[in-house]
């Protein structure tokens, strides 16, 4: 049974850092595709950032050159690195596997219906 338990979540102010982690157990984390998404509330869930079990990443333009994604297979652990936050980066962050990772990827669309299995979310708090 696949279970994704993130951490790392918190409260920090605008231009501030957190380290998102997403801990993975019952399946061959090294060649599943990772995401993450985020849902503000009163908003739609959203893809973050995406990784493939080649490495490649995807990102959307929301976050691009400030977020990176990474994940250690030898920890079974995916990251999302946040720098210089924003109020609106405010939200539930969530984890996210599927076994394969969909062609859309490639061309930075990160979509819920890709991913089969999700983790319980962190929260991050932005203040001004």
């Amino acid at each position: 049974q696949v279970q994704l338990v993130e951490s790392g979540g918190g409260s920090v102010q605008a231009g501030g850092s957190l380290r998102l982690s997403c801990a993975g157990s019952g399946y061959t984390y090294s060649t599943y595709c990772m995401g993450w998404f985020r849902q503000a509330p009163g908003k739609e869930r959203e893809g973050v950032a995406a990784i493939d079990s080649d490495g490649y990443t995807s990102y959307a333009g929301s976050v691009q050159a400030r977020f990176t994604i990474s994940k250690d297979n030898a920890k079974n652990t995916l990251y999302l690195q946040m720098n210089t936050l924003k109020p609106e980066d405010t939200a539930m962050y969530y984890c996210a596997a599927a076994a394969k990772c969909s062609w859309y990827l490639r061309i930075n669309v990160i979509r819920q219906a890709d991913f089969a299995y999700w983790g319980q979310g962190t929260q991050v708090t932005v203040s001004s």
